[in-house]
């Protein structure tokens, strides 16, 4: 073998070895390339993820009983001013306006929204519903919220005293001029425990199985009058009896009375409307509706002596 070609092999040799280290590099580089890209991958996908959880007050996502459909149920007859010709779907009235407000803050539209008849009793009595929620002039309570659960609320009402004129009660002022006085209400309402506990009458306190059979005992002269919620007692005096008033109405109790939107224990729904009556609430929708429906001039204030 000459020189020159010792020189020309080791050449090769030379450079063969320096491509075989080039290409050893390369494929360190590209592999570290793809291990560090795959933790950035997983990542940006659980970013994502992260940054688009399930809304659950979505129209499709909503806990309703019939899937694309908003269950309400209320009493009959459905009185005025909270329901208008004995038709919650009609849209007029106080709660029909309500829960129309409450369906579209839910997005759900007019056509979505199926009533039902459920009495005043059957409402807040333990065990499974077969309604979204029930919406009838039901007042927020311990006692209720043991065996159901209610929305936040969307009316603060205060009790009110209706009498004919020349009841014996007529000019009462004063808690204590009502307490010799035979006083009526619907039974399971708040109107009843305010007399028991707040008036706390001499004489027995009438009981009746709804509000038409209290008022027909007034104007029979059964009763010297009859204890409502002071809207009810707007209509009563202007558009039901004649010769009627409101004698007066009692200051709120502290945190004050207020109507609820009533669920089945446990229903995931009721998040998803309370977020709906805050938006009702903070754009002044809520109580445009209520200044529409129950609108009247004041009544007088009991005192207490």
């Amino acid at each position: 073998m000459t020189p020159t070609t010792m020189r020309r092999r080791a050449a090769v040799g030379i450079a063969a070895a320096s491509a075989a280290l080039l290409l050893a590099s390369c494929a360190q580089e590209s592999s570290s390339t793809v291990a560090s890209s795959a933790p950035a991958a997983a990542s940006a996908s659980a970013a994502v993820s992260e940054a688009a959880p399930i809304d659950e007050c979505a129209p499709e996502n909503l806990t309703t009983v019939d899937a694309g459909k908003l269950t309400v149920a209320t009493d009959t007859p459905a009185y005025p001013p909270y329901f208008e010709d004995d038709d919650p779907s009609n849209g007029k009235g106080f709660e029909s306006a309500v829960a129309y407000a409450v369906a579209a803050g839910l997005g759900l539209d007019v056509t979505d929204v199926v009533w039902q008849v459920v009495p005043f009793n059957n409402s807040y009595a333990p065990g499974a519903k077969d309604f979204d929620f029930d919406i009838n002039q039901i007042s927020i309570t311990p006692k209720r919220e043991k065996v159901v659960d209610f929305s936040e609320g969307y009316y603060t009402v205060n009790q009110a005293v209706v009498a004919l004129k020349g009841s014996p009660i007529e000019k009462a002022t004063t808690v204590a001029e009502l307490k010799d006085a035979k006083l009526g209400a619907q039974v399971g309402t708040t109107s009843l425990d305010f007399i028991t506990e707040v008036v706390q009458p001499t004489q027995d306190v009438q009981v009746f199985n709804d509000t038409n059979d209290a008022k027909s005992a007034m104007q029979n002269g059964q009763i010297d009058g009859l204890v409502v919620d002071l809207p009810t007692a707007y209509y009563v005096t202007a558009a039901e009896i004649e010769n009627s008033l409101i004698v007066g109405q009692f200051e709120a109790q502290q945190g004050g009375e207020e109507f609820g939107l009533l669920f089945q224990k446990g229903n995931p729904l009721v998040g998803c409307v309370n977020k709906v009556l805050t938006q009702l609430k903070e754009s002044g929708e809520l109580k445009a509706i209520q200044d529409e429906w129950l609108a009247g001039a004041a009544a007088p204030y009991f005192t207490e002596n």
